[in-house]
C-alpha cells in the first residue's frame, strides 16, 4: 500500500481527528491533519535527499501520517501507543511484517521522553516532527492567556528545514517575533528535542543546526 491510501483511509482518518480533539480539549497546539501531513512530507524529503530508496521514502510518509494516533488513548506515553495502534491497522490492511516492524519502530521512538532515533526512518521521523513551530498551530485565539507553548509556537513566523547539497548537515531556520516570545522561551520547551534532533541527524549521517534570526545556536 501507498502513502496516498493511508492518507485518505476513512478508519485513519477518524482516529487523527478524535485524537485532535483530545489534545484540543487539554488545551494542546493543533495535531490534525495539517501536523501529521506536513511531518509525512518533511520525512519523506529527508530519507529522499540522503538517497534511501523510493519504499523507505514511502514508509517514512506513512510513520509521518500515523506518528500521533495515539494521542487517541492519551497523551502521557502516546508514542508507544501508537506504535501499538499502527501494528494493528497496518497488519490488518495487509503490510508485510518488515514494513510494519520498521513503521512501529520509529512511531514508538518519535517521542523525546523516551525516544531514539534507532534506524533511518525514526531519524527522520524526529528531525519532521521536532521542526514543526509554527503561529497556525496554536488554537488559543486570546494572547493574553497564552502559555509558554503557545507563545513560542506563535512567535515563529517561519519555520524551514533542509539539508545542505554536499548532504553534510541538515539546519532548522526559524525566524522569531522576539516581542511575544525569547529565545530562551523556545529552549526552555525544546531543548530536549533539539538534543534529540541532532542525534536524530547524526543516525542519518548529517550535522544538525539550528539558527534563530540568522544565529546559529546549536
Amino acid at each position: 500500500m501507498t502513502y496516498e491510501q493511508i492518507k485518505n483511509d476513512p478508519a485513519i482518518r477518524t482516529y487523527i481527528t478524535q485524537a485532535d480533539a483530545s489534545l484540543c480539549a487539554l488545551g494542546y497546539t493543533e495535531h490534525s491533519f495539517a501536523h501529521v501531513t506536513r511531518v509525512a512530507e518533511q520525512a519523506g524529503y529527508i530519507l529522499q535527499t540522503v538517497g534511501c530508496s523510493p519504499r523507505e521514502v514511502e514508509l517514512a510518509k506513512i510513520a509521518g501520517f500515523l506518528h500521533d494516533i495515539g494521542n487517541l488513548v492519551n497523551r502521557i506515553e502516546h508514542s508507544q501507543s501508537g506504535a501499538v495502534m499502527a501494528f494493528r491497522i497496518l497488519d490488518k490492511l495487509g503490510f508485510p511484517p518488515e514494513e510494519i516492524a520498521l513503521i512501529t519502530t520509529a512511531i514508538g521512538n518519535h517521542d523525546e521522553g523516551t525516544g531514539v532515533p534507532v534506524n533511518a526512518i525514526s531519524a527522520a521521523l524526529i528531525l519532521a516532527d521536532k521542526s514543526d513551530v509554527r503561529r497556525s498551530r496554536v488554537r488559543n485565539n486570546d494572547v493574553s492567556t497564552f502559555d509558554i507553548h503557545d507563545r513560542v509556537n506563535y512567535s515563529v513566523e517561519r519555520a524551514e528545514l533542509k539539508i545542505n547539497e554536499a548532504r553534510t548537515l541538515i539546519k532548522l531556520k526559524l525566524t522569531v517575533d522576539t516581542h511575544i516570545g525569547s529565545v530562551m522561551d523556545y529552549f526552555e520547551i525544546f531543548l530536549s528535542r533539539m538534543i534529540l534532533c541532532r542525534k536524530a541527524a547524526e543516525r542519518l549521517g548529517l550535522q544538525f543546526k539550528l539558527i534563530i534570526n540568522e544565529q546559529q545556536l546549536i
